[in-house]
């Protein structure tokens, strides 16, 4: 059990003015229990009270009696287990976890309508926003890691490869390095595909001319990793190469701009000055980055909405790309950790401009 994450939790609870709140999802209860539970269509949920008090309301088909050190209420297929939580709940306001399923909260209403759901999510989300020393250590270790499984995979691109293939290179370069699993399928994208920014990896063949982009991201003990480079097969044109290094420095001024107490849509403003700037605005069609940790994406956003301020321990994204429809796109990634003073890009693997012939 993890008391001083716990402690955590309570005190934004409090904030909220919420005595009561039920979190579900795999990657907060782990982040509360340090135990990884995959419920399928079962419920699981923790009730945590503002007095301390948790428990942890699951199906005995996970196994957890013995390998669990919080209170576990369990209940096998032929019980109402939402009957067994509603009976923990005080009348009230009680926070629901944003992704918890309806079909578990709407009986919860039907046996208990003295109690007010609110999206309790805030209270973990807040918690998990800023990371301690051992999950930056852990995230420093998974970005180390995913740059040299992109470094392999670079060096065995090959034209005649499909994105599949390539895909395929990664995942075994990346379970070679001891990664547990990627922390997304991997976005392998060549030529015309790179215009779209979530193009799902298929038989595209490579060819000479191409973009190709490979946006990829393992799991190291639990912590996402994700990044993306992208290189050029053959000779680029005059436009590549500008479109190139519009996207390298609009990455490098989104970075230099993150420091404790700026805004997170300004960080975003940073990046998209340099590309707007190139002509190049209209094309820049996505945020500028994202959180991310035990979730290869969490809160906050670096978008020209975001109301988020960098706060030490604050990991996220920083990912301009430029997509011309039909021709080629670039998107250049890294992700940073907030300091007292600036930040740390925790990928090292090189910005230049690479050719392969």
């Amino acid at each position: 059990m993890e008391n001083q994450r716990i402690s955590r939790v309570i005190d934004l609870m409090r904030k909220m003015h919420l005595s009561q709140t039920l979190i579900s999802a795999p990657a907060s209860v782990f982040y509360l229990t340090g135990k990884w539970i995959y419920p399928g269509e079962r419920m699981l949920a923790v009730l945590l009270k503002d007095s301390g008090e948790i428990t942890l309301f699951a199906n005995r088909l996970f196994a957890l009696k013995g390998t669990i050190d919080i209170p576990l209420v369990e209940y096998d297929d032929t019980e109402d287990c939402v009957a067994l939580l509603a009976d923990a709940l005080s009348a009230g306001p009680v926070g629901i976890d944003k992704d918890w399923p309806s079909r578990f909260t709407i009986r919860l209403l039907e046996k208990r309508s003295d109690i007010r759901p609110i999206i309790g999510s805030p209270c973990v989300d807040g918690a998990r926003l800023c990371k301690d020393k051992i999950e930056v250590a852990l995230m420093r270790e998974s970005s180390l890691k995913n740059d040299a499984a992109i470094q392999k995979t670079i060096a065995q691109l090959r034209i005649g490869m499909t994105e599949k293939e390539v895909a395929g290179i990664y995942n075994r370069e990346s379970a070679a390095l001891g990664s547990s699993r990627p922390s997304f399928s991997p976005l392998i994208c060549f030529g015309a595909n790179c215009a779209e920014p979530h193009h799902g990896t298929d038989s595209t063949i490579l060819k000479d001319g191409d973009s190709v982009i490979l946006d990829v991201g393992l799991t190291w003990k639990s912590y996402c990793s994700d990044m993306t480079r992208t290189v050029f097969i053959g000779k680029a044109t005059d436009e590549q190469k500008f479109v190139y290094e519009t996207v390298r420095k609009a990455n490098a001024a989104g970075r230099a701009a993150v420091r404790p107490g700026v805004l997170l849509r300004d960080i975003d403003r940073a990046a998209r000055k340099v590309i707007e700037d190139a002509g190049y605005g209209e094309y820049f069609i996505h945020r500028t980055g994202h959180g991310i940790g035990l979730e290869v994406h969490e809160y906050p956003d670096v978008s020209a909405t975001s109301d988020a301020v960098a706060t030490p321990g604050m990991i996220f994204s920083v990912e301009p790309g430029i997509y011309l429809p039909g021709r080629f796109g670039v998107r250049v990634e890294d992700l940073v950790v907030v300091t007292e003073d600036g930040c740390e890009t925790l990928n090292k693997a090189p910005h230049e401009f690479v050719e392969i012939t």
